[in-house]
């Protein structure tokens, strides 16, 4: 089925921690820039009021320190359903572009970006982005992205997209079903292999594509998203020419989760409301950010998904990673797997195992000291552009082979 584009906004800003605009060069051919009206904001308020139970207003939710009343208005509206999501992200895609962060900040200008909507085999509108390099620039591989529980592929990885794409690679990333842009229950993960099975079926299409078609392909998972990139590859073992893990989610920290009694009743009712948000939740931010300026920064992932767990979602996440702890000797691919040390999310001491366990032939283990869970996102600039550059170091190693 063709795929639909997305307009890309540019909002008014109302936020304080804000750096120079940068100049960038959208795909135009594809992305139509179209500027808020003055009373946009107000409008998007009005028409949640009065048209849209999904917009409904959640008291309960943080508020964002530095933007106004009106911005958080818009960032606490029920987002259970994606086209709250979606225009949530609208109104805070200007602002999230100029964080003081060092992803933005040094964000190469000149990439090329596409988005866009896929139907899945669900009936699900899967949202797709792209990142090219310049024009003119040789494209080395495909690089595709599969984010993390809760998260998206709209906020902290433009950055991180737009810097393996200016080293010559073709990044792609969808949302999983559930998150993001992407329809389905916000946070719900009704199958673990249902996310594995999406991954596949978006990621054919887009190894298709002509500006990639017959280059390596990598695949990028990062947290949850490296048990899904496990779980691609293990199904797909010849499709892929190496796989990244960044924090893999190959089993869960013991700190994590619920107590053993919990766990059997919260397994017991999720046969009987799989939706519930009834697992206790533990602040993820403090735990995976080591800088706490960039912690804050974490609030502006407005569209992220951070209320409790949905009872049959973190039973899949346990089962998946149930599973993986007994496949791992399956793992043929060449592999290069980043953890932080101190991570309390996910468990370093996995990825010793999965590197030690795997039967690729080449794979490479980095750990890095005193790191968190997001040693992407949330340590000093120093070791982020570290971790970057080992990735795209890695991946130059291995466009050779074919």
């Amino acid at each position: 089925m063709p795929h639909s584009l997305i307009s890309t906004f540019q909002p008014p800003v109302h936020q304080i921690h804000l750096r120079p605009q940068r100049p960038d060069n959208f795909n135009l051919s594809t992305l139509r820039q179209k500027p808020y009206s003055k009373d946009s904001i107000s409008s998007i308020l009005s028409t949640g009021a009065t048209r849209h139970r999904d917009l409904k207003i959640m008291s309960n939710k943080k508020p964002i320190e530095g933007v106004s009343d009106q911005m958080n208005a818009i960032a606490s509206q029920n987002l259970d359903q994606a086209p709250a999501r979606r225009r949530v992200r609208l109104a805070f895609t200007q602002v999230q572009e100029q964080l003081d962060h060092v992803l933005f900040k040094m964000a190469p200008s000149g990439i090329r970006t596409e988005e866009w909507f896929e139907m899945n085999s669900k009936g699900q509108e899967i949202f797709c982005k792209s990142w090219l390099p310049k024009p003119g620039v040789r494209i080395k591989a495909a690089v595709c992205f599969l984010h993390g529980y809760g998260d998206t592929c709209t906020f902290f990885f433009e950055g991180i997209a737009r810097r393996i794409a200016a080293s010559g690679y073709g990044v792609y990333a969808i949302d999983h079903p559930g998150f993001g842009l992407s329809e389905g229950l916000h946070g719900y993960i009704p199958n673990f292999g249902d996310l594995v099975d999406n991954a596949i079926e978006q990621y054919t299409k887009i190894k298709g594509r002509p500006e990639v078609r017959g280059l390596p392909r990598f695949l990028l998972g990062q947290s949850m998203g490296g048990a899904v990139a496990l779980k691609v590859h293990l199904k797909e073992q010849r499709e892929w020419d190496g796989v990244v893990l960044v924090a893999p989610m190959c089993k869960i920290a013991e700190e994590m989760k619920p107590p053993v009694p919990l766990q059997k009743i919260l397994i017991f009712l999720s046969r009987f409301m799989p939706k519930a948000k009834l697992v206790p939740q533990k602040d993820l931010a403090e735990l995976a950010f080591r800088d706490q300026q960039k912690r804050k920064l974490a609030d502006y992932n407005v569209i992220s998904y951070s209320d409790q767990t949905r009872l049959k979602t973190a039973v899949e996440l346990l089962n998946a990673t149930n599973e993986l702890e007994y496949e791992v000797e399956k793992v043929s691919s060449p592999l290069l797997i980043l953890h932080g040390a101190e991570d309390k999310v996910t468990d370093p001491n996995i990825s010793k195992f999965l590197y030690e366990k795997a039967a690729s032939k080449d794979k490479s283990l980095k750990l890095y000291d005193g790191s968190y869970h997001c040693i992407l996102e949330g340590e000093s600039d120093d070791k982020i552009l570290e971790v970057l550059d080992d990735i795209i170091a890695w991946l130059d190693s291995h466009c050779t082979v074919r």
